[in-house]
């Protein structure tokens, strides 16, 4: 190919051209703020100045150990603030960080940490067994060939000590300890180049090993800033962590809370109560979280409610199509909800519902439903489409004809650790492959309909089971609900509905509920999309809050078919 012709010869140099990465945001902060609070947990209150120093005797530390370029430190954590400092202390030793979800058992760890080749195992001293589980199972399997990485464990005041003793009796290396190793004014280097990679993190595999996203430097610097900018963050913003940070690095927002200057809430565990008080006591002014969160914070009894709100509180969901009833309720409560949509493989959301003005004027149920779409590229991705699998024509943008969503840009992954297969599916044609079906509407808004594996097909028609699960929450006795394809002796496959109730609800007659949920969404759906039978009981999640539709499928097939009418 022809090289592009230019007005000029004029070379890159130092002066002009550096390579791109948000490590250089904590740097800035601590010279604009150096005594802003950073992160607070508990008692424990971080200012920029301090987060700097920690980050740098951290990178000292890795240095000072051989821990650097073509390494991989793996940190096993919930919302604490040495998961925070790990984001930038890791990849200012020229390592790679990659946060592992707690929520995962021994072998499935066990997995990741061989796969990626940690040297240096960081662990919140709660889930010191796993750890050790999960080396265990690696040094059996390998016999003598194994090499015990470097084991770091993670004290928290809020908890009680005995596991962090327990740790530290078994050889681990107390974190602070560790810091205090390290040169609080070490000269770190950003990286040579911005294709490097700063992160690591692993889809949840359900049917086969999980796979290894890698990120590169670049991408976080934009997705970092494109996080931002959609979502109107000002300067000093109080953003609490009830989005794991463990999660597509938590959607960027370690780095961008730095660009900002803002203040981490770190959140240990979720609740609604939990939320409430923060936003009350804390001056919480933005959050993330997935669907089944935000319900929480919806359903949640009086007296673990504050409201009024004190302010108005920027509320971030994505990781599952939420129904427009939750965020009809949500907004009537006072939060302002911002709806987007991604994957690990674009560093968390990347496409984003844009709210219009003239939308303000439409009747509530209207504007929900507007609201619940996924919407439009984020301004760091350079293309999104939805196409059709087989040719890679885009669809019409009617609303109603199926493609799956592609996108293709800077802040998509860069691929798969250790997986050219993988790769060459997910990249094929020249578009990253969602795995998500989805239509384009008359004004270019996408909506998820589906992910591909989930489409009901039912007598040859395909069936949405977001849609049907967007008419079940209507039920007023539905806290929760998530549809999946049972077998069907007539129709090949139906819709069977697995519904968790609010508190209260009178269960005495499950048959009869079932029975009036089903004619509730014959109210509202075409008759073959209706369900033809609901199961009640809680819902399996992951710990980002999705519903695991895998175990519901392998729940329905359990069930067997719903027979065919011999009448």
């Amino acid at each position: 190919m022809e090289a592009e012709k230019d007005i000029d010869e004029l070379p890159r140099c130092a002066a002009n051209y550096t390579a791109l990465t948000p490590l250089w945001f904590l740097e800035r902060a601590a010279l604009a703020h150096p005594t802003r609070a950073s992160v607070v947990h508990g008692p424990v209150r971080y200012t920029w100045a301090d987060t700097y120093r920690r980050c740098r005797r951290l990178a000292s530390a890795l240095a000072r150990r051989s821990v650097g370029h073509g390494s991989t430190v793996a940190v096993i954590a919930p919302n604490i603030p040495a998961i925070y400092e790990a984001h930038f202390g890791v990849p200012m030793a020229g390592a790679v960080v990659n946060c592992v979800n707690i929520r995962l058992n021994a072998p499935t760890v066990a997995f990741l940490l061989e796969h990626s080749s940690a040297e240096v195992v960081m662990v919140d001293q709660e889930f010191f067994s796993l750890a050790e589980d999960s080396l265990r199972i690696i040094a059996e399997q390998k016999k003598g060939a194994f090499k015990q990485p470097l084991l770091i464990v993670i004290g928290d005041q809020t908890c009680d000590p005995t596991s962090l003793q327990n740790a530290l009796s078994k050889g681990a290396i107390d974190y602070d300890k560790f810091l205090e190793t390290g040169d609080p004014e070490f000269a770190w280097k950003p990286p040579q180049d911005e294709w490097k990679s700063i992160a690591l993190g692993y889809t949840s595999g359900t049917t086969s090993n999980p796979k290894g996203v890698v990120l590169h430097h670049r991408g976080a610097y934009l997705m970092s800033l494109s996080a931002a900018l959609v979502w109107g963050m000002h300067e000093g913003a109080v953003y609490l962590w009830t989005l794991p940070m463990f999660h597509c690095n938590g959607w960027c927002y370690t780095w961008t809370l730095a660009a900002l200057c803002g203040t981490s809430i770190c959140l240990r565990q979720v609740t609604a109560k939990a939320v409430y008080l923060a936003i009350a006591n804390q001056g919480v002014t933005h959050f993330c979280g997935a669907p089944v969160v935000l319900n929480a914070i919806v359903n949640a009894p009086p007296a673990d409610t504050i409201l009024p709100l004190p302010r108005v509180v920027n509320v971030m969901t994505a990781g599952a199509a939420p129904p427009p009833s939750v965020l009809a309720s949500m907004s009537k409560l006072g939060f302002r909800i911002t709806h987007t949509y991604g994957l690990s493989e674009t560093y968390g959301p990347s496409t984003v519902c844009a709210w219009k003005p003239e939308w303000d004027a439409l009747p509530d149920d209207e504007r929900a439903r507007l609201h619940a779409r996924q919407g439009i590229r984020y301004v760091g991705l350079e293309d999104l489409d939805v196409v059709d699998p087989k040719t890679m024509a885009p669809v019409p943008a009617d609303g109603s004809t199926l493609g799956e969503i592609v996108m293709r840009g800077n802040v998509v992954m860069k691929g798969y650790l250790k997986n050219p297969k993988a790769n060459a599916e997910a990249f094929e044609n020249g578009w990253f492959h969602s795995g998500d079906l989805g239509v384009k509407h008359p004004d270019r808004y996408i909506e998820v309909k589906d992910r591909a594996k989930d489409i009901i097909i039912s007598g040859g028609e395909n069936i949405s089971s977001l849609e049907v699960e967007k008419a079940v929450y209507l039920h007023p006795v539905v806290l929760e609900a998530s549809v999946v394809a049972r077998a069907d002796e007539q129709w090949g496959e139906s819709p069977c509905a697995f519904v968790m109730t609010k508190d209260g609800v009178d269960r005495s007659n499950d048959s009869a509920l079932a029975g009036d949920i089903m004619r509730f969404c014959r109210e509202r759906l075409p008759g073959y999309w209706v369900p033809k039978s609901v199961v009640f009981g809680p819902l399996p999640k992951t710990a980002t809050g999705k519903i695991k539709k895998h175990e519901l499928r392998a729940k329905a097939k359990e069930l067997g078919p719903i027979r065919k009418n011999r009448m």
